[in-house]
Parts: C-alpha cells; sequence; structure tokens
C-alpha cells in the first residue's frame, strides 16, 4: 500500500519494472512497442453498474479485481485499489466518483498509465452483459465496445473474457488462449468474491472482518481473501488470529512474501520473536528489501541474539535511512563497539535532527556506558521495527531480480532457456496460475520448436483448461519429439475421462518404460488397477 509513497516514485516503478517485459520479449507476450515501455501500465476503472440494481454495485469493484490479476499475467502492469485510491484522494475525488473522459485522462496521466480501462455492465433476464473500452492515454483514442455477456452465477466467465479481449486489443500479439483464462477463476466461489469484494471496500473494520471471514469459510483456499483477512486482523490488533489466518497461506503462493511479512509482524507483536524471524527471513530469502532485513535483526535481536551483520545489510541497501543507522548504532552499542557505533549514530542524527532517541543513544556512547551499566540500563534503546508493507519497493526487488534472470537466460543456448521457461511454467501450474504457466511453456516452445517438456506443459494446461482436444494434440506432439512421462499422463487422464481403459492402461504402461519411479505415473496405474483394468 503506498499511502506515503509519492505518486510520481510509483510511476517510475511501474515504468522501469515495463523495461523487462520489453527486453524480454522472447516470451510471445512481448510488448506492442518496446521502446515505449510506460504503454504497458494499465489501470483498470470499476465498471458503471446499469443495471438499476443497487445490490449489484459490488461488482463495480470486481472487474477492476478480476481484470488486474489477468492482464498481470500477461505481462502488463497494473494499478492496484489502493494506488486507485490514493489518486482520487491526491486530486481531491472521493473514492465513488465516477469520472469523465477527460478526469479519466487526468487520473491516468497522475500514475503515468499508458492505457486506461472503462466499462460497464447490465443485468437482464438473469445475465451479465459487459461492455469494455481501452483508452489509449498517449493517443487519446478510444477502442471499439469490447463485450461480452454471460449467465449471471457465471461471473467469472464475462470478466475473464473481456480481460482476455482487453489484452488482446492492446498486445494483438498476446498467444494465451480465451480458454485458459476462463478457468483462471476456478476454485474459487462466486459468493465467497462477493465477499471478499465487499470485504475489501467496506467502510468500517467489523464489515471487513465480517466478510473477509465468510470468503475465507467458503473458499479456504482462496488466498487473496486470507491474505486480507490476516492484514485486517492485524490491524485490529488481533494478532494471534492474524498470524493462523496468514500461515495458511502457501509458500508458493503469489502472495505469500506479503503474507510471511505480516505474519512476521504479528509473531512479533506477541512476542514470539522466532516465529517472526523465521517469517521474514522467508520473505528475505526471496526478495531481500531492506526492511524485510531490518525486521529479521529486530526479531533475531529480541531473542538475545548479534543481528549486527542484518543490520548492516539494511542500512547499506538504505544508507538515507535514519532508522537502519539507528538500529546498527545500537547493535553496536550492545557490543561495546563504541567507535562503531558512534558513527551509525552519528549518520542517525544527521538525516534525522530531532531523533531525541538517538540523542540519548550519542551521550550514552559518549560516556562510554555499556549496556549493562545501571546508568545505561534506563535508556537502553530498542531497534525500530518496520510495520508497513512497502509495495513500491517490493516490486522494484521483483524488477531486478526478474532482471537478474532475463540477462542470464538470454546468454544460455536455446534448448536451456526452453528447460528453464519450463521449470518455471511447472511452479505457475503448482499454483493454479493457468495464464503464467501458459506464457512459460509458449516462451519455452519459441525459445526450442523441439522442446517436448514445453508441448507437454502446453498439454497439462489445455487439459485445465478443459479443452481436451488440444491437449491431446500437444501430448502426441511431446511424445513424438520425446516420450515424457508428463505427456503420457496426460493421455492417461483423457483416456480415463472417456472411460477407454485399455488406452489408459497403455499410456501408463509407456509412461513406465519411460520412468518407472515416477510418483504420479505410479499412482494412475494403481487408478486404473482399482478399475479392474490391468497395466503391465
Amino acid at each position: 500500500m503506498l499511502k506515503s509513497a509519492p505518486l510520481r516514485l510509483l510511476a517510475l516503478l511501474l515504468c522501469s519494472t515495463a523495461c523487462l517485459h520489453a527486453q524480454n520479449s522472447a516470451q510471445p507476450s512481448a510488448s506492442p512497442d518496446a521502446s515505449a515501455p510506460g504503454q504497458r501500465v494499465v489501470l483498470v476503472l470499476p465498471f458503471e453498474n446499469r443495471s438499476g440494481q443497487p445490490n449489484l454495485n459490488w461488482m463495480s469493484d470486481s472487474f477492476p479485481d478480476t481484470l488486474n490479476q489477468r492482464l498481470t499475467s500477461a505481462g502488463f502492469l497494473t494499478i492496484t485499489r489502493d494506488d486507485r485510491v490514493y489518486a482520487l484522494d491526491h486530486l481531491g475525488l472521493p473514492t465513488d466518483f465516477k469520472p469523465s473522459r477527460a478526469t479519466t485522462i487526468r487520473i491516468a496521466q497522475t500514475l503515468d498509465a499508458g492505457f486506461v480501462i472503462v466499462g460497464s455492465f447490465t443485468v437482464e433476464a438473469n445475465r451479465i452483459k459487459v461492455q469494455a473500452q481501452v483508452m489509449d492515454v498517449n493517443q487519446l483514442t478510444l477502442s471499439k465496445p469490447l463485450d461480452d455477456s454471460a449467465a449471471l452465477d457465471r461471473l467469472f466467465d464475462a470478466e475473464n473474457a473481456v480481460a482476455w479481449k482487453v489484452c488482446k486489443q492492446m498486445n494483438p500479439q498476446f498467444g494465451v488462449a480465451e480458454q485458459t483464462f476462463l478457468s483462471a477463476s476456478n476454485g474459487i466461489k462466486l459468493t465467497a468474491f462477493e465477499n471478499y469484494i465487499r470485504g475489501i471496500s467496506a467502510a468500517t473494520p467489523q464489515e471487513r472482518t465480517k466478510r473477509l471471514q465468510a470468503a475465507v469459510q467458503e473458499s479456504p483456499a482462496y488466498t487473496a481473501a486470507q491474505l486480507a483477512l490476516g492484514k485486517e486482523l492485524y490491524a485490529d490488533r488481533e494478532f494471534d488470529q492474524a498470524a493462523a489466518v496468514l500461515a495458511k497461506v502457501p509458500r508458493n503462493d503469489r502472495v505469500a512474501l506479503e503474507a510471511n511479512f505480516y505474519l512476521g509482524l504479528a509473531r512479533f507483536n506477541d512476542a514470539k520473536y522466532a516465529e517472526a524471524e523465521a517469517a521474514f527471513a522467508f520473505v528475505a530469502s526471496r526478495l531481500p528489501l531492506p526492511e524485510v532485513v531490518n525486521d529479521q535483526a529486530v526479531a533475531q535481536s529480541r531473542q538475545g541474539h548479534d543481528g549486527t551483520a542484518l543490520f548492516q545489510r539494511a542500512s547499506s541497501t538504505d544508507p538515507n535511512d535514519a532508522d537502519y543507522h539507528f538500529n546498527l548504532a545500537v547493535s553496536y552499542y550492545r557490543r561495546g563497539a563504541f567507535p562503531d557505533a558512534q558513527r551509525e549514530v552519528d549518520a542517525t542524527l544527521k538525516l534525522k535532527p530531532a531523533d531525541t532517541e538517538a540523542a540519548e543513544l550519542r551521550t550514552l556512547i559518549a560516556a562510554g556506558h555499556a549496556p549493562a551499566n545501571k546508568a545505561a540500563a534506563a535508556l537502553d534503546p530498542t531497534t525500530r521495527i518496520r510495520r508497513t508493507y512497502s509495495e513500491a519497493g517490493f516490486r522494484q526487488a521483483t524488477f531486478e531480480l526478474d532482471q537478474i534472470r532475463a540477462l542470464r537466460l538470454a546468454t544460455l543456448p536455446p534448448a536451456q532457456q526452453a528447460t528453464e521457461f519450463s521449470q518455471l511454467g511447472h511452479e505457475y501450474l503448482a499454483q493454479g496460475l493457468l495464464p503464467e504457466a501458459e506464457e512459460e511453456f509458449n516462451a519455452a516452445i519459441q525459445a526450442d520448436f523441439t522442446s517436448a517438456q514445453g508441448h507437454a506443459g502446453l498439454a497439462q494446461v489445455r487439459e485445465q483448461s478443459g479443452d481436451s482436444a488440444e491437449a491431446r494434440t500437444e501430448a502426441l506432439a511431446s511424445i513424438k519429439l520425446k516420450p515424457n512421462a508428463n505427456a503420457y499422463l496426460v493421455l492417461a487422464r483423457l483416456d480415463l475421462q472417456q472411460n477407454d481403459l485399455p488406452a489408459a492402461a497403455l499410456d501408463v504402461q509407456n509412461a513406465l518404460r519411460v520412468e518407472p519411479a515416477n510418483p504420479a505415473v505410479m499412482g494412475m496405474r494403481q487408478a486404473i488397477q482399482n478399475r479392474g483394468q490391468s497395466v503391465p
């Protein structure tokens, strides 16, 4: 959440991240204009409710939530709800303000967005009809209407279909299938989605908590709702409950880093410092931002351990932060390293002259009082922990890591590039992120058209999105290139669905020849045998 971050900082960050996506143009979703990276920054506004039914107003906010997820998976950089609300507040506009075209352009320019998505919906005969348009901010043009419709209880289908059309409008080379987008929201009940949207936009803490609890209860694996509920409970100082909710977010989920940051804070506030340190360490191991490393060090020092090395990392990463210098000064002071402590407390006061706590610490250091000294004990300073998740910082860190990965991949032979794209695709599959997985498998095939792994992964995406014919085609293409267990397993599952037990048994037999110890193949073999079909 960027409540205190200048909007220009957000814009620069988003544009810098967009540069990476432009550089990484080997992937099918390459930017249509790599020379204008800002064109990949997208602002999705709430869709206008033209149904005449106020009870459906929540759907207005549901469209940005779904479209942001899908556009992010397509490599666009979406502006979050919090950032949008901040922009409206910055311009002196209410959050439910319905902007004119001129005001929409002004909001977009404030956030340096290249595109703005506007839209509306109506409901007739229990069907929702959606219309969206893409505004090109730089060209000041508005696309033709992009329409879709679905039964009202299949709202996800309408939103995902419109999201796919928006992606194709902004990037005609976008290679992910529409069916993959339609399958991206599987596993989330519509009632849970409604409670989540109502919860994050509710006016009171009580209503937010009530709605988010209902969303998690209805869809226990709904990690976005778990994160929102955990943060709400943390804000309400229900630290133990917040930790219990946040700990349920799988560590391979896309919101796991933010969830574990707040998990660390919740455990810290409950004086469970070892658990707090573990949560911060998990985040720092993937995104070593200074605030996370600092908090890991604070949790470590609260256990009586020496956190100097971590405090040094935080301070050297962001030398303009007075609190990091202060924490390092405290750590040196506790070690009795007075010259080092003096240097750091001087740096603190140079950055923050009115810091009375730092001034008291400097007095103690100058007097040469050790922490065990009774006079010093009364003024023994405590380290400062960061309690705010810096989304801008996390985006920047993600950008840097992705940039390193992109540069490294560019130096590899095509076959090795394909292998790494495929590995990442399987990681996305494990998280249920079908559009992201499809992009990686497409990238693998584009890097090396003989990539059996890429075709096998694409077969799995097609299978999970319900396109059995294409799944079979991709699996057979993969096997033709190189027999492999993943492709044979896709064929086995498809044949089993058609109750063709002999064909499924042959698929498993072929898979066993390739990977006789593969656990998934062994499980499929048992499933077929349980249905009375022998597998040689």
